[in-house]
């Protein structure tokens, strides 16, 4: 009969070889991503868009975000930014903005309406009547867009179908090891899991970075206003976007959002919002997740076992499919330096990324924009 560290130890190394598993699927659909990325033509689908922003506080680098919009390859659209507070420190920047570039449509919008305990939400319904255009693309205040951001949204929504249109991002990281390791999950691990999914069972989800669609859309899946109460709205909107019968898709192209110098415990109280809204919109698909952490399932299992070879073989296969997926993912796809830089952390990424996904099973509290809430259902409410 086996011992109980034997036993142990293989409960350890088949989730182990499980992981592995997981990450030669992100590595061949990454790779897929890739070649069908190489063969996309654009066309020349170019309608007028409008850009919603919704403001709240100063991120890190939010000025070239927002510089980035007003140098884009394209030839009609206009960029707003909502606002609940008149005086919103942010506005300063967007009147420096507005400066740099008159010929733009920079607009801002006064949203003095609370429509729920999402602000951003809040903002964004009282913001889209006010938009000029039919097309509408929503993107986090803190994003950093390349010229030709628009032509790359908009492309796929030429194809009959296609509701919604998101995509990939990175991090740039500022100089704490919370930012790095931030920063490092974002391209290495979490754009894996997004190019997988996309693979296996097509998206069904939207990513906050870029959510580019239409009223007509918009309209159909029950308006903004309804997820006023919901964290997650990005992911609602991909998701009831699905559910109406449209396409969701990924655009060809990277933007990039700012990562700010965390603390450790600020880093932690982010990564715990994020992992307890994931479970609470995907349970099943978040529980799934178990198997993402290959690396230290290999470890624990040779810490188990150390006299059996197999363990050590296990913890091997685990640890080159984790590595090779990060730089096939992480630089391949989404050409982010800082990846082949701080690959070192990863084993340190994987080891926090463990304990935070335990712990999210311990409670359903969520810090955000220094407020503390209840998640019920992917909904907010005050804790």
């Amino acid at each position: 009969m086996p011992s109980i560290s034997t036993i142990v130890a293989a409960v350890f190394g088949a989730l182990a070889v499980a992981g592995a598993a997981y990450f030669v699927i992100a590595i061949w659909a990454a790779k897929r991503w890739q070649r069908e990325r190489s063969r996309k033509k654009r066309g020349d689908f170019a309608p007028p868009v409008s850009i919603l922003r919704s403001l709240k506080g100063l991120d890190p680098h939010m000025y070239l975000a927002f510089r980035s919009h007003c140098v884009l390859d394209y030839e009609e659209y206009e960029v707003l930014f909502g606002v609940s507070d008149p005086n919103e420190p942010a506005l300063e920047l967007v009147r420096k903005v507005q400066e740099e570039f008159p010929q733009r449509r920079l607009r801002m919008v006064h949203c003095p309406e609370v429509l729920g305990l999402n602000g951003k939400v809040s903002n964004l319904a009282q913001m889209l009547p006010q938009a000029r255009h039919e097309y509408i693309v929503i993107n986090d205040s803190d994003i950093v867009v390349p010229h030709d951001y628009l032509r790359s949204v908009m492309a796929p929504l030429a194809t009959a179908g296609v509701g919604m249109v998101t995509a990939l991002y990175r991090g740039i990281a500022g100089k704490t090891l919370g930012s790095r390791l931030e920063a490092l999950g974002l391209s290495a691990d979490f754009m894996g899991g997004v190019l997988a999914a996309r693979a296996l069972q097509s998206i069904r989800f939207a990513l906050g970075g870029t959510i580019a669609t239409s009223k007509t859309v918009l309209a159909a899946i029950g308006g903004l206003e309804q997820l006023a109460d919901y964290l997650s709205d990005d992911y609602e909107l991909g998701s009831r976007t699905a559910a109406a019968g449209y396409r969701v898709a990924l655009a060809d192209t990277v933007v990039e959002t700012s990562v700010p110098d965390y603390r450790f415990r600020d880093f932690w109280a982010h990564q715990t919002r994020w992992a307890r809204t994931v479970k609470a919109c995907r349970p099943a698909e978040y529980f799934g997740l178990i198997v993402s952490f290959a690396l230290i399932w290999g470890a624990l299992a040779v810490l188990a076992a150390p006299h059996a070879w197999w363990t050590w073989l296990v913890l091997l296969v685990a640890a080159v499919a984790r590595m090779v997926s990060a730089v096939v993912v992480g630089r391949g796809v989404m050409d982010d330096p800082q990846v082949l830089r701080d690959l070192w952390l990863v084993p340190l990424r994987d080891l926090i990324g463990l304990a935070i996904w335990l712990a999210s099973f311990a409670g359903r509290e969520v810090e955000w924009r220094g407020q503390r809430f209840k998640l019920r259902g992917g909904k907010l409410e005050k804790a």
